[in-house]
């Protein structure tokens, strides 16, 4: 199925940056991996990568971001350089790993996740020839391609599953930071179980508040918040948390009849996932990989995309797994339900 808009995204690497994230220092990243095309092959796109806190790997968001990347890589050749923010950045650090890639001759550089907003803008207006990306967030520049998604509509699909599966009348929702673009996935949920059936209960918890990322790659913190839930009744659990959405599916997998719900990635044909798949009803999926593959190709096409690129339910942008079967006999009031918001007759919130 071809998904919609067009995003940005990207990474690659070289000697050169490696030695100018090295002399920063601190304002580097966990993670520094350089992912290069064949020797003398003398062609491809250098594609740079910032990715979140958590990075490649996480098994949900930067792993989305990073799939498409590595799409555009084998299509067009070339490489990917990859830096990884840490729980502890500043908005120095954010300007410095984007100039430390622009620096080094990467074009395209997407900027995975809203973190990169600020300091995108800086950059940008430095490097004018320079494509940029960011996912889910917006940056007004001539040389910038705002990635965004209505994970409200999907989260809604998420909240109509559970509201259908529970035996409990009692769910749950984790968020990694209570942040504007994770209080759409809440409210988007909330809205769907309740209109499915007004009398579930719906517990809500973030990991971590304001500026404090850590929520997004505390699995510890994700499995104990899920417990929490799971001992206080819940039986569906959907958990928007980047890698601590990790725990919470681990903590739903030891409770017999309980249910989990992924988010970005289709997070039952994850492999580090592969032994809790039997609890992953379903995941809602953010198709960021697709929005970035785009963006690199439109930069390779030298049509770079500019402007803001939305990702919506009706083109496919968000969407619900089907991984497991798990949900089949559920399809058509889930069908029903999509239909109503692409209508329009549903217009779902994006604030709780």
């Amino acid at each position: 199925m071809r998904r919609v808009a067009k995003l940005s995204a990207a990474c690659i690497a070289t000697a050169a940056l490696a030695l100018s994230a090295t002399a920063c220092g601190s304002t580097s990243s966990e993670n520094d991996k350089d992912s290069s095309a064949s020797a003398g092959s003398g062609k491809g796109i250098k594609i740079g990568l910032a990715f979140d806190v958590g990075g490649r790997g996480d098994r949900s968001f930067n792993d989305s971001a990073a799939r498409g990347a590595d799409k555009a890589k084998s299509e067009f050749g070339g490489s990917i350089k990859e830096l990884t923010a840490k729980n502890s950045d500043t908005e120095a650090d954010r300007e410095q790993r984007l100039t430390d890639l622009a620096d080094a001759g990467y074009n395209p550089i997407v900027g995975v996740g809203f973190s990169y907003a600020t300091s995108m803008g800086k950059v940008a207006a430095k490097y004018p020839k320079v494509s940029f990306g960011i996912v889910d967030s917006v940056v007004d520049a001539k040389n910038v391609d705002s990635i965004t998604f209505t994970e409200e509509q999907g989260s809604y699909l998420a909240g109509v599953a559970a509201a259908l599966k529970t035996k409990k009348d009692h769910v749950g929702f984790i968020g990694g930071v209570d942040v504007p673009l994770i209080k759409k996935f809440e409210a988007g949920y909330v809205q769907g179980v309740k209109d499915t059936n007004s009398k579930i209960k719906v517990d809500t918890q973030y990991l971590s508040h304001g500026s404090d990322l850590s929520g997004f790659s505390s699995p510890d913190k994700g499995k104990e918040a899920a417990q929490g839930m799971l001992d206080k009744g819940a039986d569906v659990v959907y958990s928007a948390a980047g890698s601590s959405g990790n725990g919470a599916i681990e903590a739903v997998n030891g409770q017999k009849g309980a249910w989990a719900i992924g988010v970005d990635s289709d997070q039952y044909n994850i492999p580090g996932l592969s032994k809790y798949k039997s609890s992953i009803l379903t995941s809602m999926v953010k198709n960021v990989d697709v929005g970035v593959y785009d963006f690199i190709k439109s930069v390779h096409d030298s049509k770079p995309l500019t402007g803001t690129n939305t990702y919506s339910l009706a083109k496919d942008g968000v969407s619900l797994a089907t991984s497991g079967g798990f949900i089949d006999d559920i399809k058509a009031k889930l069908d029903a339900a999509q239909k109503k918001i692409v209508d329009g007759d549903v217009t779902v919130k994006t604030t709780p």
